[in-house]
């Protein structure tokens, strides 16, 4: 719970603080008061008494007046006890502590942090922490860490889970010139995690007045709903939310047992959760901050770029990069751009990258830049200027400043030499200038911004019949539900799927064969993956055939049966759901059959999901061309394709307790979708 006392406080004791600038109660104290907090301050230390540094100092904490909020910098040990006196005593409403040694360290530490998080919780108090470096807001500075960045209320708010990697991303954003309206290290999230964060900057936002941008470096996901939620609904107020998610690596992923299982994971459902809820997803700390500075400035409306450099490399490099990202770098031509070449240096060019040589002029980049403004038909324009070390740049920056002021269009700096313009860069980041120091970077997080997909919720499923699914699952127990019942799981979700039939006896093989006619598929019941086993013939046309493919099949390791159904042509598809624990189910889909081995390349989402998301998931499959229909091949129905991960969407919902399913093969035809082969798994 965010309290007003936590955001802006009257009064701070430093419990643990010292006149050692050395020692995090040192350093808090150190900043505190360089900061210019202006409401009182007083300081806890069992070794000294009346005052450290001009504040009012007490031997132990009973001694201290009502207070808002407390830092602790002090062994764990002794915060329980501290703060039962903060919360029951000294009408404490926010409590930050430092100090490390609770649920990251040790079962005492744990039950620490328990006792702890359970009287805040009683007395309503905000708790941020344990095991972290502090806060930052606009009232105070309480970090005992350096570098302290500039504050601003149209600056970026910036949550992170670990204490030493918010001081490194500081340190990279200060290089760019950016500015913070707040900071919250969370550390231990005993009580308020990042998805709390969210909702308070959500319920607290103003479009115009609020942080415009909130980044987030996050090591847990406690509450992936609530962080979707809050997430969702700062991107309608037109805030943008930019995050790293680390741990993906998933060496202790869980052993799956379907196709399904195998491909999804939970960072897949990380990725899928960012997506649906307008995330843009960085991996490394260059990334989030370059991230985080590009949505700084004003919203690009298109995906036309102009380049305007002195420098050949960086701009093709620059250009590579956008391109193959699908930003347009379009060609510059006619009169206008001849007139522009007119009032460059001979030898430059005005094609886009527009490149006005190493001798080009202030002023030249000034008449470059209104081109793009006025004449040419571009959404932003990047200018790489660097500096050989002849001449000054202070000119060239001051023009970018003073055109940014004017200009619609973003003005984006890639202000590359940090050695030789050293201090013209650093007198543009003073004057209020976010510059990028490596172009190919800036490409690509820019690139990542204007391809994240419009992020859209999903209000209601494809009508299932949920009486008799839930009569299903009810009366089955864990493990893989029957061919009979998967059957009528499939049809009381409305997913097409072919006539089949399992027998356990020859003559009953030849009767369902008569009744479904020829040709035949056949298939073993009991192991799971039938290809591996010889489990699985097709285009069976005739009796003696059926009778010997029988008879092998009925001898092959865990067979219990054999299943028959018609053979049915068309593109091979699949789709799968594997529920994720807090995240709920990813639903996934691509082609199938082998190929979903072969060439893993399958979309996901996070149910529930919307028309225009499965949509999108079936068009950003590698493998679309194929779904479509090429060289004369017939293409899929991709209506009905749709609806069918919507339908598997729907199913997930109504029956939480599937653990994983395939469908695979779906047979997709311009006619029809058709569930061939399905597994269904239930874990309660």
């Amino acid at each position: 719970m965010i309290t007003k006392q936590l955001i802006s406080p009257k009064s701070i004791v430093v419990v643990g603080g010292s006149e050692d600038v050395h020692k995090p109660g040192g350093a808090i104290l150190e900043n505190l008061l360089s900061t210019g907090f202006k409401g009182n301050i007083y300081v806890v230390n069992p070794k000294a008494s009346g005052e450290i540094r001009g504040c009012r100092t007490f031997l132990n904490i009973d001694g201290i007046p009502e207070v808002d909020l407390a830092i602790l910098a002090i062994p764990a040990k002794f915060c329980v006890g501290t703060v039962e006196t903060l919360c029951y005593k000294k009408n404490c409403g926010a409590i930050i502590i430092i100090s490390a040694g609770f649920a990251e360290d040790s079962k005492e530490g744990a039950e620490y942090e328990r006792k702890i998080v359970e009287m805040t919780n009683d007395v309503g108090a905000a708790l941020i922490g344990p095991n972290c470096v502090g806060v930052i807001t606009p009232s105070y500075t309480g970090v005992f860490t350096k570098p302290i960045p500039s504050l601003s209320p149209m600056g970026i708010d910036f949550v992170s889970g670990s204490g030493a990697t918010i001081v490194f991303i500081l340190e990279l954003a200060i290089q760019l010139g950016l500015k913070f309206a707040s900071i919250f290290s969370i550390g231990n999230s005993a009580q308020i995690g990042v998805e709390d964060m969210l909702e308070y900057y959500d319920q607290s936002y103003v479009h115009g007045k609020s942080a415009p941008v909130k980044m987030l470096y996050i090591e847990s996901i406690n509450d992936p709903q609530k962080l979707l939620k809050h997430a969702y609904s700062l991107y309608r107020k037109g805030a943008r939310v930019v995050a790293i998610k680390s741990g993906y690596s998933e060496a202790g992923s869980r052993a799956a047992s379907s196709h399904t299982g195998a491909m999804a994971s939970p960072d897949k459902a990380v990725s899928a959760l960012f997506r649906k809820a307008g995330i843009i997803r960085c991996y490394s700390r260059m990334e989030l901050v370059t991230t985080a500075a590009i949505m700084m400035f004003s919203q690009v409306k298109g995906r036309k770029m102009a380049i305007i450099t002195h420098a050949g490399g960086p701009a093709v490099m620059l250009t590579d990069v956008l391109s193959s990202n699908d930003i347009e770098i379009p060609n510059f031509e006619g009169d206008k751009a001849k007139a522009l070449l007119n009032e460059l240096y001979p030898g430059s060019s005005v094609s886009n990258p527009i490149d006005f040589l190493a001798t080009g002029t202030a002023d030249q980049l000034g008449k470059i830049i209104d081109a793009c403004e006025n004449d040419f038909n571009v959404d932003s324009m990047a200018v790489i200027f660097g500096n050989p070390g002849l001449v000054s740049s202070y000119g060239a920056y001051d023009k970018i400043l003073e055109k940014q002021k004017v200009c619609k269009k973003p003005i984006f700096p890639i202000l590359t030499s940090i050695v030789n313009a050293k201090d013209e860069i650093e007198q543009f980041r003073n004057k209020g200038g976010i510059t990028f120091p490596e172009e190919v970077i800036f490409g690509s997080c820019f690139a990542k911004i204007a391809n994240i997909p419009e992020p859209i919720l999903c209000n209601e499923h494809p009508p299932v019949d949920k009486e008799k699914i839930r009569r299903i699952i009810n009366n089955s127990g864990n493990g893989y539900l029957t061919p009979e019942k998967t059957q009528e799981i499939l049809d009381a979700a409305g997913i097409n799927r072919v006539k089949e039939l399992v027998v356990s006896s020859y003559p009953e093989a030849i009767k369902a064969a008569r009744e479904i006619g020829w040709p035949l598929v056949m298939k073993v019941v009991g192991p799971v993956h039938k290809s591996d086993v010889g489990g699985v013939v097709l285009n069976i046309c005739d009796d003696h055939t059926l009778e010997m493919e029988y008879k092998r099949m009925m001898r092959i390791d865990g067979c219990i049966g054999v299943l028959l159904q018609p053979m049915i042509s068309g593109t091979q598809l699949f789709v799968g759901a594997k529920r994720e624990d807090k995240f709920g189910h990813l639903v996934m889909c691509g082609l199938g059959g082998i190929y979903i081995e072969v060439l893993k390349d399958i979309s996901y989402s996070i149910s529930p999901i919307s028309a225009l998301e499965a949509e999108e998931m079936i068009h950003h499959l590698r493998s679309y061309k194929l779904i479509e229909g090429v060289r004369g091949q017939e293409g899929v129905n991709e209506a009905i394709f749709n609806e069918t991960i919507r339908r598997v969407s729907a199913l997930c919902s109504c029956a939480p307790e599937i653990f994983e399913m395939d469908i695979n093969p779906l047979m997709g035809n311009q006619k029809s979708v058709t569930a061939v082969d399905a597994r269904i798994r239930i874990e309660k």
